[in-house]
């Protein structure tokens, strides 16, 4: 039996849904007008009344360190990733080695598992091709791989993405399971 919720705290957890529909039907008329405002606000609980989802379970936790050290090594993994598949592009010597990995996540979180969808997908040289949500597995097809330690240190990046997500905005107890798990570790700022 699930706990009744009450209709603040229920709108209080879409509220960050919400702000975001309407930000992004402002963005998609290009207009940042009052009227574009209460047509978006309008749309925005039309879609979510008549297309009910799940509701999102924030965990109501955002570390501003760990955020910040994920943007910026995210920033910088989009650089190197860019050079790297420019390099792999323009290198007539060397074809680069291509393969789709499974890899398995830790965190049992629906959330978590479309960030790091997106984030390793935003990378370029990787793509996700398939994610298995009932075994947590993202299947990504990656270029620049020529062995296996290379699939390797790729299942490792994947989980240091997940591992960063975890420490920005997950819950204290997926924080909690992050420092149980051996391999599991706290990344380092750096890329990848």
């Amino acid at each position: 039996m699930t706990p009744q919720v009450s209709g603040a705290r229920l709108l209080w957890r879409q509220l960050p849904f919400l702000l975001w529909l309407v930000a992004l039907w402002m963005l998609l008329w290009g207009q940042f007008t009052i009227v574009a405002l209460v047509t978006g606000l309008v749309v925005a609980v039309f879609v979510t009344r008549v297309f009910r989802l799940p509701p999102v379970e924030l965990s109501g936790r955002v570390n501003l360190w760990y955020g910040l050290v994920f943007v910026l090594s995210f920033l910088w993994a989009l650089v190197r990733g860019s050079l790297t598949v420019a390099w792999q592009v323009l290198n007539p010597r060397s074809y680069p080695g291509t393969a789709i990995i499974a890899v398995p996540l830790q965190t049992d979180d629906d959330l978590i598992m479309a960030h790091v969808a997106v984030t390793a997908s935003l990378i370029p040289g990787s793509l996700i091709v398939e994610s298995d949500r009932d075994r947590r597995i993202l299947y990504l097809h990656v270029i620049g791989v020529k062995d296996r330690e290379a699939v390797e240190e790729q299942r490792r990046s994947v989980r240091r993405w997940e591992s960063r997500i975890v420490l920005a905005v997950g819950s204290k107890a997926q924080v909690g399971q992050l420092e149980k798990d051996p391999q599991l570790h706290r990344p380092s700022g750096g890329a990848s």
